[in-house]
């Protein structure tokens, strides 16, 4: 960032110094016009009449026009430098604010993987607490209340982007399954996620832990 302040410095220095120096020429030439313009008086006076004074008089305006030229070409290719600078530190700030955002998303994401990863314990322990209570038992207000904040924590996490990862039933993959053991199954072909030992979950399409299973032999 301090290199984009410096350059921008750099061109209004220059662009500075080049008016200065274009005041400066304009001065010069003006005098230049002025001690030429009394020499040509004198000379015409002398001569007795304008007429040689009139070729001088063009051959300085063909000069003068020349000398504009000149400067006209100079200042159109200082204009194409300055805009040349100009668009190259817009070019480079633009790729620093982008590699910034980036590196704050990067950021981002991995300190979210970091509070999804302690959270899922907890989501862990209410689905085993609420597995042991008895059938007879679920209508107990407490069992009730446990419940509603398990699916409400669910619920958020699912809104931010936590998914649970589908295993059972589902062909073994390793970018999404740990395989811990192998069974044999009636139900399901050789390959197939046959139990899920313990749940995984992506966010935002990574992994953020892997599901656990046992696999058909």
């Amino acid at each position: 960032m301090e290199n984009q302040e410096k350059g921008l410095e750099d061109i209004m220095e220059e662009s500075a110094q080049a008016a200065m120096e274009e005041e400066s020429a304009d001065e010069e030439e003006a005098a230049e016009e002025q001690a030429a313009d009394s020499v040509d008086s004198g000379e015409a006076a002398a001569d007795g009449g304008p007429e040689k004074n009139m070729t001088r008089a063009e051959q300085r305006a063909a000069k003068k026009q020349a000398r504009q030229d000149k400067k006209s070409d100079a200042y159109k290719e200082q204009i194409e430098q300055l805009e040349d600078r100009v668009k190259r530190q817009m070019a480079e700030f633009e790729n620093f604010r982008k590699r910034t955002d980036k590196e704050k998303q990067a950021m981002f994401e991995t300190g979210a993987k970091s509070v999804i990863e302690k959270l899922l314990p907890v989501v862990d322990n209410f689905e085993r607490g609420l597995a042991t209570v008895p059938e007879e038992q679920r209508e107990d207000p407490f069992v009730d209340g446990m419940n509603r904040i398990y699916k409400q924590l669910l619920t958020e996490l699912d809104n931010i982007g936590v998914k649970p990862i589908e295993a059972v039933g589902c062909e073994f993959d390793p970018n999404l399954h740990n395989a811990v053991m192998q069974v044999e199954s009636g139900e399901y072909e050789s390959g197939v996620v046959a139990q899920e030992l313990q749940k995984g979950y992506t966010y935002r399409d990574a992994v953020v832990r892997h599901s656990m299973v046992a696999v058909v032999q």
